[in-house]
């Protein structure tokens, strides 16, 4: 067995039994990374290999810790890990070492992962393109010249050249779905709520960011959603959950599919994307399910307007105390900051009131579907030295984010989301798309998805990848 490409399951159960040691995976994982991270540059601060396998051998003489005791795990590089440099990818922190553990790592830690290193992210985690001035950018597996998207692309690069089994995440808008898309693999967008943030400064207003897993198959992403969800007593607004794991294979008799393609024209897709992802939607009509155009069910402008408005309020939040180094930051950062400063209080709650109208809509489209689709970006992964799209097909991009608008509405009501691959262009590059359902259909959208897993298995065909 290749350990670089088993599953998460397949290798824990494994580590479990003692038919292989955690030494062994660790080696082999070290070897992966030294064999292709420096055409990709996904995995940064990688630990000292001498430190590693002494904590992998460790695990194997060690009374099992947790649901992932003995498993390699590199931890985005939002994340502050103890005794390992957490950056942002700014370097204002470059020579940051946390002393502690933020609340994902340590759930990480207790459930016995050994944290090897950090997974590489834009500056702050913003824009869906992996580049920053500390470590550099990150590059597309399956053509190195091009984007591999963001922000957790370090992470999805990770899992696609098998560095990684499991990888954490985080998705305000897309952040774990586009590069999933880019990548030829798996990317989860929890019900906000389900998996808390960071217990610190503001546990009430800001409700669009999360948490998430990202994997080479539904059942490796139910495995590691549960070690990372649950509540905090210290966040009002964390909420109990049940286990998704082991995610079942759903049957797709009878089930209702609604496909919203480029939401009639407002979300404008480069050639081939639209008809790759629905095509993609025939594996489960030939299972049974129905699949129905739906017409645009709110109009996106306002969903536009409003997502813009509480993105900016919050990550101006976040960003404020950093108003002294405001020279040093890119420019996306500096146009949030600015436009987050000049909000009113009228000014969000009116984007609220907008963000509720689209809620009350959207619970009655799930009366009638399922689930909903939407493809995961809009454009292709593009020259890795590009910042971002400016136009597509002609149409200009008013701003650094609005290539990704086809993430908002399941962004701005913080919805269950997969970003699930859905094949590949005619360029040889991986296209994604969004599964979504109403808040608290995790493990129903998981056991969807991994009907569609078993029919397809995309992560594991990785057609052209000239990094395998």
């Amino acid at each position: 067995m290749d350990l670089t490409r088993a599953s998460a399951v397949d290798l824990l159960d494994d580590l479990s039994s003692r038919r292989i040691s955690a030494a062994e995976l660790m080696g082999a994982t070290l070897d992966r990374i030294g064999a292709v991270n420096g055409s990709v540059n996904a995995i940064v601060a990688l630990r000292d290999e001498a430190t590693l396998m002494a904590e992998a051998r460790a695990a194997d003489t060690a009374a099992p810790r947790g649901h992932l005791h003995g498993l390699p795990i590199a931890v985005k590089d939002l994340v502050n890990v103890a005794g390992i440099t957490s950056t942002q990818g700014s370097l204002i922190f470059k020579d940051h070492v946390p002393r502690s553990d933020d609340l994902i790592a340590a759930r990480l830690r207790a459930a016995g992962a050994i944290l090897i290193g950090k997974t590489n992210t834009p500056e702050f985690g913003l824009g869906s393109h992996t580049f920053n001035p500390v470590y550099g950018a990150t590059r597309n597996p399956y053509d190195p010249s091009r984007s591999c998207g963001g922000s957790s692309g370090g992470a999805a690069v990770a899992l696609a050249t098998g560095m990684l089994a499991l990888a954490d995440g985080s998705d305000m808008m897309g952040s774990l779905r586009n590069p999933a898309a880019w990548n030829n693999v798996y990317g989860f967008r929890p019900s906000w709520g389900r998996v808390p943030s960071e217990p610190a400064g503001d546990s009430y207003l800001h409700q669009l960011s999360t948490l998430g897993p990202m994997a080479r198959s539904p059942q490796d992403i139910g495995l590691l959603l549960d070690v990372i969800s649950g509540p905090d007593p210290r966040l009002p607004l964390s909420c109990e959950s049940a286990d998704v794991s082991p995610v079942p294979v759903a049957g797709l008799t009878g089930l209702r599919i609604g496909w919203l393609g480029d939401w009639g024209g407002a979300f404008p897709c480069e050639a081939g994307i639209v008809d790759l992802c629905r095509s993609a939607l025939d594996v489960f009509a030939t299972r049974g399910a129905s699949v129905e155009d739906v017409a645009p069910p709110f109009e996106a402008e306002q969903i536009w307007d409003s997502w813009i408005t509480l993105r900016s309020w919050s990550v101006a939040a976040g960003l404020e105390p950093l108003s002294q180094h405001k020279a040093s930051l890119k420019d996306s950062a500096r146009w949030e900051l600015a436009r987050g400063l000049g909000l009113s209080a009228m000014d969000v709650h009116r984007a609220s009131v907008t963000r509720s109208d689209w809620h009350r809509r959207a619970v009655t489209l799930f009366e009638d579907y399922d689930a909903l689709v939407l493809p995961a970006a809009q454009v292709w992964p593009f020259e890795v030295e590009k910042p971002y799209p400016t136009e597509i097909f002609g149409q200009e991009m008013d701003t650094y984010h609005r290539w990704m608008q086809v993430v908002t509405p399941v962004s701005l009501l913080g919805l269950p989301c997969l970003g699930a691959p859905a094949g590949f262009g005619a360029n040889g590059l991986p296209m994604g798309m969004q599964l979504f359902g109403p808040r608290g259909s995790d493990a129903r959208l998981l056991a969807i998805a991994a009907a569609y897993h078993q029919e397809t298995r995309w992560p594991q065909q990785r057609p052209a990848m000239p990094c395998n």
